[in-house]
């Protein structure tokens, strides 16, 4: 359940950043906020994805939402001081295979949305910040779950680096992880149970 609120939440900010030229001119919170409800009213008037459609959740989260989520930064954070040992093609392995896995995630996530709102929080920096962090609450059935968002500006606009809800931030609880498989089987063998992760949740997904 945790997992499924900290994935549907930075699904809904990262979908908030689905316009380059949108997220440069609106202040980061401000974009958030006025995206992500129109992200999760999308989602809702789906009947495909709220009946379950995997594929098709998975071809919405591949195209509207991965494109702006810093995944070389959020893997070469996640793996920490090991991504600079190893080679071009460890980290590109690696980093596809983290995509995938977040990509799943997100698919799960979406199909739990529900009647979910976003609430800002006072932002800390301005928007000429090169990284800022926007706070946020996501209310519905149940206690509201807190959220923390860390996004850069590039060039490309706006995109999310990390998230923290409850206490817990995405790249350092994948970190720790990451660097006990990492200390056991080496950068490969990450990489093997990232991609054997990957394939369970395949498997598990064509036979539903």
């Amino acid at each position: 359940m945790f997992a499924r609120r900290l994935f549907l939440v930075l699904c809904v900010a990262a979908g908030a950043l689905a316009g380059p030229a949108r997220a440069q001119s609106q202040a980061p919170d401000a974009l958030i906020k006025q995206v992500s409800t129109e992200v999760l009213d999308a989602v809702r008037a789906d009947k495909s994805i709220k009946a379950g459609d995997l594929q098709k959740i998975i071809a919405l989260v591949d195209a509207k939402v991965m494109p702006y989520v810093d995944f070389q930064r959020m893997t070469s954070s996640a793996v920490g001081r090991y991504w600079r040992q190893a080679t071009p093609e460890q980290q590109k392995r690696l980093q596809d295979e983290f995509k995938i896995l977040l990509v799943r995630t997100y698919s799960g996530a979406l199909a739990q949305v529900k009647d979910q709102t976003v609430q800002l929080k006072p932002m800390r920096g301005g928007a000429d910040d090169p990284e800022v962090v926007v706070k946020t609450e996501i209310r519905g059935q149940g206690e509201p779950v807190q959220l923390d968002y860390r996004l850069e500006k590039t060039p490309n606009g706006w995109k999310i680096y990390d998230v923290n809800v409850l206490g817990v931030w995405l790249v350092e609880n994948y970190r720790n992880s990451f660097a006990q498989e990492i200390g056991a089987n080496g950068i490969d063998g990450l990489i093997s149970k990232l991609a054997e992760r990957n394939k369970n949740a395949s498997t598990t997904a064509s036979k539903s």
